[in-house]
């Protein structure tokens, strides 16, 4: 049994955290193309629940009410 972390968790860490490596980096780049869209500097959050949407996986409880404050801070690129 030595050799092993607990129950094999190091093993599992390493694989589950490329999967949601991977899922984040597709919601983020499709919630960047909501907001460059539209022109903005800011990811909305509702940027994200239409990514989420879009990718097959709706988030229910947003959209009634004003989600201003949920954001992040997106640097926009300069083109040349």
């Amino acid at each position: 049994m030595s050799g092993r972390g607990k129950g094999g968790a190091k093993r599992h860490r390493k694989g589950t955290r490329g999967v949601l490596k991977i899922f984040l980096e597709n919601v983020i780049r499709e919630a960047l193309t909501y907001t460059e869209h539209a022109r903005r500097k800011t990811v909305t959050a509702m940027d994200v629940v239409y990514a989420l949407k879009r990718q097959g996986r709706t988030l229910y409880g947003f959209g009634d009410f004003n989600l201003e404050f949920l954001y992040i801070e997106y640097e926009m690129p300069i083109l040349d």
